[in-house]
């Protein structure tokens, strides 16, 4: 299977010696679940698509600095791209800002949350199981990063997981789309450094409950078991 990863952002240079940039945190990752998997990585910021739309198997969308409600034009193509892919009805994975393109370009609604940032190891519970969700839990532990979240879910989107934090955190939308508001990419140091790095941006106290998080377990491997049995699920 052949993985296209659509890049909306890179790791700050200062970081990249240590912590790679984000395609290399997916496949790493990625195939220490599945070393037989395949990438190809287009750095949509440049304008990098496919030539055509089966050029790979399925496609995932990366996080980003940026908001969905930014303006920029290459946020735009992403948009009507998502639409394309929607409508051949191919696999998709969404992480974090991929997970709220995926919901504005099919109809839901995207904001900066009031409830400010999520920063640090996030705490959900799964609200509805799948087949391909194996091995089972009843809670969902990873990384976050964001201040936008969505609000309104597109038509035929399904909650798989949840907080009160954030109420849509994992979403699964007809067959072929599954998206997570959490980052299964990030490792703790990575996570670290970016809410140490963000100390003018980010209140005091909900970095240091951010950082003191990071003693939490994550389900990184778990979430991206689930992911590939997704992506190799026909229903």
């Amino acid at each position: 299977m052949k993985i296209g990863i659509l890049q909306c952002d890179h790791v700050l240079e200062k970081f990249q010696p240590e912590h790679k940039n984000y395609p290399e945190m997916f496949i790493n990752l990625f195939r220490k679940v599945d070393p037989t998997l395949s990438f190809e990585v287009f750095d949509i910021q440049l304008g990098e698509y496919p030539a055509h739309i089966d050029d790979c198997d399925a496609y995932l969308i990366t996080g980003s600095r940026h908001g969905v409600n930014d303006g920029h034009d290459w946020i735009g193509a992403l948009l009507d791209w998502i639409r394309a892919l929607h409508q051949d009805r191919k696999k998709m994975l969404g992480i974090c800002f991929g997970h709220q393109a995926v919901a504005a370009a099919l109809g839901g609604e995207v904001i900066k949350s009031p409830k400010g940032w999520g920063i640090g190891v996030s705490k959900n519970r799964i609200d509805e199981s799948r087949p391909w969700m194996t091995p089972e839990k009843d809670r969902l532990n990873l990384i976050v990063s964001h201040q936008d979240q969505v609000i309104k879910l597109p038509d035929n989107a399904q909650v798989l997981a949840s907080s009160e934090f954030c109420p849509y955190y994992m979403v699964q939308i007809d067959n072929h789309i599954l998206t997570v508001q959490g980052h299964p990419e990030f490792s703790k140091a990575y996570s670290h450094d970016l809410m140490e790095n963000r100390r003018d941006t980010i209140p005091a106290q909900c970095i240091l409950e951010g950082l003191a998080s990071l003693d939490s377990e994550v389900d990184d491997i778990e979430v991206v078991t689930w992911m590939i049995n997704f992506l190799r699920h026909d229903q």
